[in-house]
C-alpha cells in the first residue's frame, strides 16, 4: 500500500468517524519547515488540496508552531483563518478541531459546518489518528533512508573496484560519473580540472552534457568564474538544494557569459591531493532536490576516491616522463 493510499484512506475515515465536512493531514518534507497537504477527505470541491501552511501561519499554522491541540466549537473568521479553502467556502464553517503530529510535525485538522460539532472526547479520539499518521510516516522514512544508504553503498563498493574494471583514465572518469548521477538522481555530474598554469579550468568530464542544445563545451574557464571557479579560488564545497530558493550564492555554474541554464540544486567539491584543488567535483540539477547530510557524507567519500585515483594518476604520469 502506497503512502499516498494509506493518507486518503485514513482522512476517510476520520471523516466519517466525526461526520466532518472535511479533513485535511498536513505533514513537512524530509528537511521539515513547510507543512503541505498530503491528504485530504472533503463533501465539498472548495478544498485547496495543495495547500501548504507555514508554522505558526493560521489556525493549522499555529497547531504545527505550539504543537498543542486546538477545540473551537463556534468558529468565526475573527478568530484565525484556516488556509486550506479557495473562494469564500471557509466562510460557511462553524467548527473545527486540529491536533499536532507529534512523531514528525504536521497536523491532523477537520471542520464542520455545524456548530458545536466536536467536544473533548472527540479532540482524545483525532489524537489516536494523529499519532498513526505520523507513525505510519515515520516508518516510511526510515525505510526510504534505509534503501538510500543501501544504493550509496553499492555505488561505493563498485566504485572502490572500477579503477581493475576501467584502469584508462577516460573509462574510469565516464564509469564514475555515470554511476554518481545514477546513484544520487542528480542528472549532471561534471569534473572540472585546473590546468598547469593554474589560473584556469576546463570541463574533464560529465554524465550528460550541461549545456543547452547539446553545443559544445567551451575550451577553457577563469579560476574564479562562476560557482565551480569560486570553488576552485576558495577550495571550499558549495551546497544548494531546494531549500534555497536564491541557489547556490546566485552565481552560475561557469560564469556570467557561459549560458549553461538555470540549476536548483548544486553541490560542488574541491579534489585536492598535493597540497592543491587540483579539480572539482559537481552534482548539479535543475530541479530543487533535496541535500541531505547523508547525501553529502556520500558525494563527500566518491570525491576523496577520485582525489586518490588521480594523485596516482599524477605520480605515474610524473615518473613516466623522460629526465631532462
Amino acid at each position: 500500500m502506497t503512502g499516498t493510499t494509506f493518507y486518503e484512506q485514513l482522512l476517510a475515515i476520520v471523516g466519517n468517524v466525526f461526520d466532518a465536512y472535511s479533513a485535511v493531514l498536513f505533514l513537512p518534507g524530509p528537511e521539515g519547515g513547510t507543512c503541505r497537504a498530503v491528504a485530504a477527505f472533503s463533501l465539498g470541491d472548495a478544498l485547496d488540496r495543495d495547500a501548504a501552511i507555514v508554522p505558526g501561519m493560521g489556525l493549522v499554522g499555529w497547531i504545527i508552531r505550539e504543537g498543542k491541540p486546538l477545540l473551537i466549537s463556534n468558529f468565526d473568521q475573527r478568530r484565525g483563518v484556516l488556509g486550506y479553502y479557495r473562494g469564500g467556502e471557509e466562510e460557511r464553517i462553524r467548527a473545527f478541531m486540529g491536533y499536532p503530529v507529534a512523531a514528525t510535525g504536521g497536523a491532523l485538522c477537520l471542520d464542520s459546518r455545524k456548530t458545536y460539532t466536536f467536544g473533548d472526547k472527540d479532540l482524545k479520539i483525532l489524537s489516536q489518528f494523529a499519532e498513526l499518521a505520523g507513525s505510519h510516516l515515520a516508518r516510511s522514512r526510515e525505510v526510504e533512508t534505509s534503501l538510500v544508504d543501501h544504493g550509496f553503498y553499492q555505488c561505493l563498493r563498485l566504485i572502490s573496484t572500477l579503477h581493475k574494471t576501467k584502469p584508462k583514465w577516460e573509462a574510469f572518469r565516464s564509469g564514475l560519473l555515470g554511476l554518481l548521477s545514477q546513484a544520487t538522481g542528480y542528472q549532471y555530474c561534471i569534473l572540472t580540472v585546473r590546468d598547469e598554469s593554474g589560473r584556469s579550468y576546463y570541463l574533464e568530464g560529465a554524465s550528460e552534457n550541461p549545456f543547452p542544445g547539446g553545443r559544445n563545451v567551451p575550451q577553457r574557464f577563469s579560476v574564479g568564474q562562476g560557482l565551480v571557479g569560486w570553488v576552485f579560488k576558495n577550495q571550499t564545497p558549495v551546497y544548494s538544494g531546494e531549500k534555497d530558493e536564491a541557489g547556490a550564492t546566485g552565481l552560475p555554474l561557469f560564469g556570467l557569459d557561459v549560458a549553461a541554464g538555470d540549476f536548483k540544486s548544486v553541490i560542488c567539491l574541491p579534489i585536492r591531493f598535493s597540497r592543491m584543488t587540483r579539480g572539482v567535483l559537481t552534482l548539479a540539477d535543475r530541479r530543487p532536490l533535496p541535500v541531505t547530510e547523508e547525501l553529502k557524507a556520500f558525494a563527500g567519500m566518491v570525491a576523496e576516491n577520485l582525489a586518490l585515483f588521480l594523485e596516482n594518476l599524477h605520480l605515474r604520469t610524473r615518473l613516466g616522463r623522460p629526465s631532462a
